[in-house]
């Protein structure tokens, strides 16, 4: 039988928010996936892209979990890196580990442990959160612990280097990849994975590469807000670049809109950072030429309600309306998924209908976010 190597799971790797205690030391980071992928070897990647010094992982560890922090310390083994079981990851760059032999079927989950023995700069990351998402960091080395300990250890929704996990499967196995900011950051992906497990025909793995805060066409070059992350023309080639994935489901553009307020408010907020309709519809128009150029087809999604949302104002919500349009009837791309038709009011459209706000009036509520993946076209996960 054929083989290939496909990425079965992923997170972009952005900038971590920027406070005194950015560095630790002597630090277990664990995280459980979900894997919606046969597999018979595994590799993943570390990712130091937005560090500013190089990091060393000593010791990383893999392993069947068994819910939250827990593993199955019988199936817990080594990665290497270039043979050796530390690895040093320059600042801007990332490093595959050595494949090992590592069985599981679909609807198995493992966790990726990692000891932090020296200093660290804890800079590359990316929040994320949702049912299926969220890792734990421990005192000290417990890499290969059945249980973190609970009285020094604890939850996190930051993922700090891992990046991608790849899984050597069949060759008609392949991964979608949902693209986007804190909308994407937050659970739908999640919901996918699980809508995907159940009526999927074990063929499709979801990689989100999500980063809260981000836009298109700008980024905060400030230590106030450089936690929101890059432009896309600076993630998106990066971010793309999935093995096995055929398909990309694009949900961005809304921080574009609704973060300018002029200098007056927020020095680093000019209204110079506004885009027109024109220039937000060019900068999706990107996305696709660099997508196509990868062979990947491109769903785009069109930007959700935020009525009521602390900066709204009628003319961003002609600037989403006016970009929404141009989603719903471009045939540049290979389809539009509608979210915001999904999880808007009917009978106030700038608004998210009854049950579906969050509560702050621009991000989902979890019924809201099982509704996005429910709308994603069955056929899109299925090889």
């Amino acid at each position: 039988m054929k083989e290939k190597w496909v990425t079965a799971w992923g997170n972009a790797i952005s900038i971590t928010e920027r406070r005194p205690e950015n560095y630790t030391k002597n630090l277990t980071l664990r995280y459980p996936v979900l894997m919606l992928l046969d597999g018979g070897a595994i590799r993943i990647t570390l990712d130091n892209f937005c560090g500013t010094e190089p990091v060393t992982i000593s010791e990383v560890w893999i392993a069947k979990a068994e819910g939250d922090s827990r593993i199955d310390p019988d199936t817990s083994v080594p990665l290497t890196f270039s043979g050796s079981a530390s690895v040093t990851i320059p600042a801007g760059e990332r490093i595959k580990s050595d494949p090992i032999q590592f069985s599981f079927q679909k609807g198995t989950h493992i966790a990726v442990s990692l000891w932090l023995k020296e200093f660290t700069e804890m800079r590359s990351s990316v929040r994320i959160s949702g049912p299926l998402s969220g890792g734990f960091f421990a005192l000290g080395n417990q890499t290969t612990l059945a249980q973190l300990d609970a009285n020094t250890s604890k939850k996190t929704n930051l993922y700090y280097f891992l990046s991608d996990i790849e899984v050597l499967t069949g060759e008609q196995m392949r991964a979608i990849i949902c693209y986007g900011d804190s909308i994407t950051a937050g659970a739908w992906p999640d919901e996918l994975m699980r809508r995907t497990l159940k009526i999927g025909d074990g063929t499709t793995a979801i990689v989100r590469k999500a980063v809260c805060g981000t836009r298109i066409l700008r980024q905060y070059n400030n230590i106030t807000y450089d936690s929101y992350g890059l432009k896309g023309e600076t993630r998106f080639p990066r971010e793309i670049e999935v093995s096995g994935a055929d398909t990309v489901i694009i949900q961005h553009g809304i921080n574009d809109i609704i973060h300018p307020v002029g200098t007056d408010i927020n020095p680093f907020r000019p209204w110079s950072d506004l885009p027109t309709a024109e220039e937000l519809i060019d900068g999706l128009r990107m996305y696709i030429q660099i997508a196509k150029s990868k062979g990947l087809r491109v769903y785009l999604g069109t930007l959700l309600p935020i009525f009521e949302w602390r900066t709204y104002a009628e003319f961003r919500e002609t600037l989403r309306n006016e970009v929404n349009t141009w989603i719903r009837s471009t045939d540049e791309a290979d389809g539009c998924i509608d979210f915001d038709q999904a999880v808007c009011d009917p009978n106030h459209p700038a608004a998210f209908r009854e049950g579906f706000d969050s509560g702050d009036h621009l991000h989902p509520s979890p019924l809201a976010y099982q509704k996005m993946a429910g709308i994603i076209p069955e056929a899109l996960l299925h090889a």
